[in-house]
């Protein structure tokens, strides 16, 4: 008789506990913490909570010990679900990261290096005694030298600057962060008293009783015997939910709960399922012993910035857009530049898919503490990334910025990457929307128009090239819109007029243009609220020629008539997809800078700022065509273009008989950009807590908002977020330990919590104010002519119905021989 051999459930637990084991020992490596391991040698099967072990919560984190634990501590718990989501608004909380101001380091000359290593002779004594001399003397020369000191301590397999960043910086945050949020926690779900005790250990021994490693929990309450773990990332260590398994094994009496700062994704959701559902077949009848719990935070890193010390990019920072042919390497700003948590999450992700998968890995094992951003680097979506807040103009000051972006959805097997790219496109494009003058702000492919395709000096920038592109590539999402093998496609043909009893389409020319931009100015700046961008689409004809011979010759009705199906089945669907997708991305991209580009030129025009040499300077050397397309011609692309119009591109094969061969020509007019100024009740109304979300993304690398899956990150010229992120509504110090009446939580605590609905609420949203469709309310100048620039010389052109002459032909020759 075969049996398959089956392991047994305790070594299959053991072999997940060694594989953790063998990680962390990894991280040992790189010079994290040790790992929480004894011997590895044999199984872990049983765990007991180690005596004496554990701090009074209150005393660690407040400062005072309350007499008694309230009534109303510790987090919500709702009967029926093991999952609980806290329905407020965000709140944040500070940690100290000073080590930060030293992220301007380069790696040590050899005069650097003899002089770091001058203090004493052993490595450990050397860097204590340049530890001591910076603490004393407070010059930041003598805190570099310090972290040159330990750097060459030992002997590191990395680079200087990937030790500063994955290794020092790494450790300080691992060291801080999870400390502080630990604290707001504590503060804000009053877990104090003698029940709460803080850093908790559970010993695990093997079957011989001997001690193989350990489990700390963030928290412990003493009396409902519940062990807590806090996240800031909401991301859960698979090694130790190993060790949880053991521990639940061994201490039938105690549960288990999860607390993380943002939402917790569907993959963490499934972990702490698949441990409850462990526990409950461990405990039968007992449910939910398992518990997440979701708080939004924003985690505020205190750092102030020393020029000469501290990185300081050149995106978006007017004073420093110089250098040979405008080509500034990015960190090259010693005197000006930005810094903020956009620019240390566009700068810590990968170029390219490989490297960034690369990236995430090493920082997914260094994260001891779960102190990554939410996605960890790879969890931003940089295709996505667009400017929507610009302000704090100032002059002298340059600009502060926010920028919004959506999350990968599996930043692990798929990260974010090419966030350089992205970040420089759209400060490029800004800057190159103010120096050019408007007029210049089109581009025209035009078959009978080579020498008109688009300004010259606009042609050097990437801001012109992304037009150009986007409208060669709405001409082909055009076709595709029209293809009979849709659905979409085969109703057009068929609703199009006939001409002896075949499908009559005019030549066409379709453009892009800005539709108004809503936005809401206020408290120094603008936020640009949603930038949507228009398909036009009118009846025209050119000189040049398609293949083939047009199938019909429309007389002024049947123009109209076709137009009208045009405009009601075609153009909705392609501009859909100009506003959604990914192929349009850059395009959209470069718009919501024009947005702020013309919001900067108007204040300039009331009171200089840093922006005025700039603006209508019609110099644009320095934000050039990048790589990798600093080779890109604009004629190149229009014989591309004028190939495919003359040759055609896509074959249809109409219920005529006769197979179609159609191409559609256009362009792209961005020399307006008019604009909305919503009211300030509608933006509350509709962007509530927008304008917190903001503020706190020029010092937090991690800020959601509300509690959607939409990033905001920032920055400015000061980068300087010492004392800048306090609590936009902090929390009250925990109320007194006396019971509550009836038991019930204090403000702030809920156990089943709800959001509640905005002022004027009752029921469901307050209505917004009425708007007119057609009047912007408040545009931004219309810069340039009120006739769309380029257009009035006939930018775009025919759709030719080619092929058809060739195919109907030898389609009636082989029906005469029959």
């Amino acid at each position: 008789m075969n049996s398959s051999l089956r392991i047994p459930r305790r070594w299959r637990l053991v072999a997940r506990f060694t594989a953790a084991l063998g990680l962390a020992g990894a991280v040992t490596l790189t010079g994290l913490p040790g790992s929480p391991v004894e011997h590895a040698s044999a199984a872990p099967t049983t765990a007991k909570l180690r005596p004496g072990t554990g701090k009074r919560c209150d005393a660690k984190h407040l400062g005072r010990e309350y007499d008694r634990t309230p009534v109303n501590s510790g987090f919500p718990t709702t009967p029926g679900t093991n999952f609980d989501k806290w329905g407020g608004d965000p709140k944040n909380f500070n940690y100290p990261l000073p080590g930060k101001a030293f992220d301007g380091l380069s790696a040590p000359t050899a005069a650097q290096k003899a002089k770091a290593l001058s203090k004493d002779p052993d490595p450990e004594k050397n860097v204590q005694a340049w530890e001591a001399q910076a603490k004393a003397s407070g010059d930041p020369a003598d805190k570099a030298m310090e972290i040159y000191a330990r750097y060459l301590s030992k002997s590191r397999p990395q680079s200087f600057e990937r030790w500063f960043d994955k290794i020092y910086i790494r450790n300080e945050i691992n060291n801080s962060k999870g400390s502080a949020f630990e604290a707001r926690l504590v503060k804000d779900f009053q877990l104090v008293g003698p029940d709460w005790l803080c850093e908790v250990y559970v010993d695990i021994f093997d079957e011989n009783g001997k001690r193989v490693g350990w489990r700390k929990y963030d928290a412990y309450n003493k009396s409902t015997r519940e062990f807590n773990e806090f996240k800031s990332n909401s991301a859960l260590r698979s090694g130790q939910l190993a060790q949880d398994r053991v521990v639940a094994r061994s201490m039938p009496d105690h549960t288990f709960r999860y607390t993380g700062a943002k939402n917790f994704s569907a993959a963490e959701r499934r972990k702490i399922d698949a441990f409850n559902r462990d526990v409950e077949q461990m405990r039968p009848g007992r449910t939910n012993q398992v518990r997440g719990f979701q708080r939004q935070y924003n985690p505020i890193p205190q750092t102030k910035p020393i020029r000469g010390y501290s990185r300081y990019d050149t995106w978006f920072a007017p004073g420093c857009q110089g250098g040979p042919a405008g080509r500034v390497p990015l960190a090259a700003a010693g005197d000006c530049g930005t810094r903020g948590p956009l620019n240390d999450r566009v700068n810590g992700s990968g170029r390219t898919l490989s490297e960034a998968k690369q990236i995430q890995a090493e920082a997914r094992r260094l994260d001891t503490r779960g102190t990554l951003p939410r996605g960890g680097p790879g969890g931003v979506d940089f295709t996505t990334l667009e400017l929507r807040y610009v302000g704090g103009l100032a002059k002298g000051k340059g600009m502060q910025y926010s920028m919004k972006a959506g999350m990968m959805p599996d930043p692990d097997q798929n990260p974010g990457w090419g966030g350089q790219a992205s970040m420089q496109l759209a400060s490029d494009a800004m800057f190159t929307w103010l120096a050019l003058t408007p007029d210049k702000f089109w581009v025209n492919l035009n078959p009978d128009e080579p020498d008109r395709v688009m300004d010259s000096k606009f042609a050097t920038t990437d801001a012109g090239r992304v037009l150009l592109e986007a409208d060669l590539q709405m001409k082909h999402d055009f076709f595709k819109a029209m293809d009979p093998k849709t659905d979409l496609g085969k109703r057009y043909w068929a609703a199009l007029p006939k001409e002896n009893g075949y499908p009559c389409m005019p030549g066409l020319r379709n453009w892009i243009e800005p539709k108004p931009a809503e936005v809401r100015e206020q408290d120094g700046g603008i936020y640009i609220l949603d930038a949507p961008l228009r398909l036009r689409s009118t009846a025209q004809k050119t000189i040049t020629q398609g293949p083939g011979t047009p199938i019909c010759d429309p007389d002024e009705a049947q123009i109209k008539a076709a137009q009208r199906v045009v405009d009601s089945m075609i153009v909705p669907e392609v501009e859909k997809t100009i506003n959604t997708a990914p192929q349009y991305a850059d395009l959209r991209r470069v718009y919501t800078s024009r947005v702020a580009a013309e919001w900067i030129r108007q204040q300039d025009a009331k009171k200089a700022t840093d922006f005025r040499p700039i603006i209508d300077s019609n110099d644009v050397k320095r934000w050039p065509l990048r790589a990798p397309n600093e080779n890109w011609n604009k004629d190149e692309l229009f014989k591309r273009y004028r190939k495919i119009f003359t040759e055609g591109e896509f074959t249809y094969d109409i219920d005529t008989d006769h197979g179609v061969q159609v191409y559609i020509v256009g362009g792209v007019d961005f020399s307006k950009q008019p604009k909305r100024n919503i009211s300030r009740t509608r933006f509350t109304v509709e962007n509530r807590t927008l304008d917190t979300t903001t503020r706190t993304s020029m010092k937090s690398d991690d800020t959601s908002y509300r509690d959607t899956d939409i990033l905001y990150l920032g920055g400015d010229s000061s980068g300087d977020t010492g004392g800048g992120g306090t609590d936009p509504s902090p929390s009250p110090a925990p109320s007194s330990p006396s019971p509550s009446p009836s038991g019930q939580p204090t403000p702030g605590h809920s156990a089943t919590p709800t959001p509640r609905p905005s002022a004027g609420q009752s029921g469901g949203a307050t209505p917004a104010p009425p708007r007119s469709p057609d009047d912007p309310s408040g545009d931004l100048a219309h810069t340039g002519s009120d006739t769309p620039v380029g257009l009035i010389a006939g930018i775009a052109a025919a759709v030719i119905a080619a092929g058809a002459g060739l195919v109907w032909w030898t389609r009636r020759r082989r029906s005469a021989g029959n």
